[in-house]
């Protein structure tokens, strides 16, 4: 009979996830994991066969929380469209205040492993190119509503308007790891919104 594990799964994968997050994959090791997750080389590869996998499953964890703060954000029907967008974007900003570490953010989990890893590891270049395409999915119906309410102007495609959200999102993360300031990723949402309007 196998033994049971004597550890709080959840509790492992944020961790693991706030390990990564900080320190990116490749220097992320695994004595670093084990240090951080207060268990034995052993019992990390019984639950998660290797580094790797563990790293699959903290990014997936990480892609669900966030999407599904998005989603909870986008889909506040008592605010006109514009407004739920503009509501995503504080609700970005305040994250990265919150994360903030010595004048640098954590940036995202998703836009750093892009970075690092997305052109050489296929398998997670499409994990994250499927929790792209459910955000750019999510805000296209937001701004086309919103289009059809009368309170987004733009007349570009909802899809393409959506990207450049998303893609203004990701800046936003990144200026703020590099140590950009509260009022200069303001400025960057706040345009983001002008060119919207």
């Amino acid at each position: 009979m196998a033994r049971p594990r004597s550890f709080d799964e959840d509790r492992v994968l944020d961790t693991a996830m706030r390990t990564f997050w900080a320190n990116g994959y490749e220097s992320t090791s695994t004595r670093d994991l084990c240090e951080a997750l207060g268990l034995d080389r052993s019992s990390v590869y019984n639950a998660f066969t290797n580094k790797r996998e563990l790293f699959k499953r903290a990014l997936t964890r990480y892609m669900d929380a966030t999407t599904a703060d998005q989603l909870r954000i986008l889909d506040n029907h008592e605010l006109p469209a514009i407004e739920r967008i503009r509501a995503l974007f504080a609700k970005i900003l305040q994250t990265e205040a919150e994360n903030r570490r010595d004048g640098y953010g954590l940036g995202c989990l998703t836009v750093n492993t892009t970075m690092e890893l997305a052109g050489r590891d296929p398998e997670i270049a499409l994990m994250l190119d499927r929790n792209t395409e459910q955000r750019v999915v999510n805000l296209s119906a937001v701004i086309e509503s919103g289009q059809v309410g009368g309170d987004i102007g733009s007349t570009r495609d909802p899809a393409e308007l959506a990207r450049f959200v998303n893609a203004v999102i990701a800046g936003i993360r990144v200026a703020a790891q590099g140590g950009a300031d509260d009022a200069t990723i303001e400025a960057i949402a706040a345009t983001a919104m002008d060119a919207l309007a």
